[in-house]
């Protein structure tokens, strides 16, 4: 049995990508996307005619519901190679705007209804701000169910479980790259890999905490750097996987074990954590990590969404 089968027996294989040609080699349950992977995907040869059809379709319409368009076709092709959901991004441009990302997320969810899709299949993916959680909240609360991701705090995961919303996704690999980069010469691959990853470290915290306490909200490992980083987590939830680290997964057969246990976290003695807005702006400032990387995030996914918009507009203007 090679590593990623064997993977399937603890946890959820979620493929992280934009680019749906390549799902089925790999059998995901799930998929995942962001705006970074549609401009990616949509830059392909085999993707720019979903582009062009879009513009067509949607000539005269807004710029922004010519990207939701876009995004949720995309999500539709997906879900046609995947039995189970797809992850679709609400603008990160969003990010600190509850009502709007709710409106937001409400037409998405209405676009894939359009297109005959169970929306039990979507997860609707937001920022984990403050407001992207309290926007979360009110989407669960109607039956749209969601996926916060560049979560990088115990604080946002605590405050995710407490609007439960449905889905986290820590970001095992961007928690890493900034302790590396803080280090510098002083890194020592080796020492700080497998469980003394900080990255892995934050998501087996999280996951402790979930099972612990009986927060149903499902935890996504995301972001990986290495195969190393993958294995250290498997008995998470679910985790999303690029196509080149599942490549590397299913061309190895070493033992795979569980790491990750939900019956072990109930035995762990650990204090209960709740969190107001005060407290939570006040313990994300204190994380100096987790600070940097959700604005560098949210800058990072705003800049490709702005870039996608100027494709659509180039189409638009051929």
């Amino acid at each position: 049995m090679n590593q990623l089968d064997a993977l399937r027996q603890f946890t959820t294989v979620v493929a992280d990508t934009g680019d749906f040609h390549q799902l089925a080699q790999f059998r995901p349950q799930d998929a995942t996307t962001n705006p970074s992977l549609i401009l990616k995907a949509v830059q392909k040869p085999e993707y720019a005619p979903l582009l062009r059809e879009c513009v067509a379709q949607g000539r005269g319409r807004p710029i922004d519901e010519l990207m939701d368009r876009l995004i949720v076709r995309f999500g539709c092709e997906i879900l046609q190679l995947i039995p189970g959901r797809v992850s679709t991004e609400v603008d990160a441009r969003l990010s600190f705007d509850t009502d709007a990302t709710v409106a937001r997320a409400e037409r998405i969810v209405e676009m894939y209804q359009a297109e005959g899709v169970d929306t039990a299949r979507v997860l609707i993916k937001i920022a984990a701000t403050w407001e992207g959680i309290e926007a979360a909240r009110l989407l669960e609360r109607r039956g749209i169910h969601t996926n916060l991701t560049l979560l990088f705090a115990f604080c946002q995961a605590v405050a995710c479980g407490q609007a439960r919303v449905q889905l986290i996704s820590p970001f095992v690999g961007r928690i890493y790259d900034w302790y590396k980069k803080q280090a510098g010469s002083t890194w020592d691959e080796a020492a700080m890999a497998g469980a003394n990853d900080p990255g892995v470290q934050s998501v087996r915290a999280i996951y402790q905490h979930y099972k612990h306490f009986g927060i149903a909200t499902e935890v996504m490992g995301a972001s990986f750097r290495n195969v190393g980083q993958i294995l250290a987590l498997a008995g998470c939830d679910l985790l999303t996987i690029s196509p080149e680290l599942m490549a590397e997964l299913q061309a190895s057969d070493a033992p795979v074990e569980r790491v990750l246990d939900p019956q072990a976290a109930r035995g762990l003695r650990l204090e209960a954590v709740h969190y107001d807005e005060a407290g939570f702006r006040y313990a994300l400032n204190q994380d100096a990590m987790a600070t940097e990387k959700l604005a560098e995030g949210i800058r990072a996914f705003a800049a490709d969404a702005g870039k996608l918009e100027q494709l659509m507009q180039a189409a638009l203007a051929a």
